[in-house]
């Protein structure tokens, strides 16, 4: 499923900076510190990054300086985003709002959270084109 991604965005709670190594070997990363991330996480990630996919403007959050973020809490802080990829809840949600901003929780890949599913996010964009989201859930 990864063979071919071209960018992998991590949302936060990385736990350890070994799996954003193991990540870069598949793609690209772009990667911001979670709630639960340590000090050396914090030193090393923002905790907002901002990219440019395929004419897109990507914004990628924990989320948590809000609380429980909501997508139209998300779009309130970062009104110009394009797309916001954000986590903390680690609930798996896609939201198309109004004005074609997508925002993405892909829930949580990591150990199982909760009784939430072990889930991804694959978002496919082609300029010109609003972006497609899906949820992929990974095991358990």
């Amino acid at each position: 499923m990864f063979a071919e991604v071209d960018r992998i965005l991590h949302a936060g709670d990385v736990g350890d900076a070994a799996i954003l190594d193991e990540l870069a070997l598949l793609a690209p990363v772009t990667a911001v510190y979670g709630n639960t991330d340590g000090r050396r996480l914090r030193a090393l990630l923002p905790r907002v990054a901002e990219e440019s996919i395929d004419g897109f403007r990507f914004v990628v959050t924990h989320g948590d300086e809000l609380g429980s973020p909501t997508p139209e809490d998300l779009k309130e802080v970062f009104p110009e985003a394009d797309v916001i990829v954000y986590g903390h809840t680690h609930h798996p949600l896609i939201t198309d709002l109004p004005d074609y901003t997508v925002t993405i929780n892909p829930g949580s890949a990591g150990p199982k959270r909760f009784d939430l599913p072990v889930t991804v996010a694959i978002v496919e964009t082609e300029p010109g084109i609003p972006p497609r989201a899906r949820i992929v859930r990974l095991k358990g």
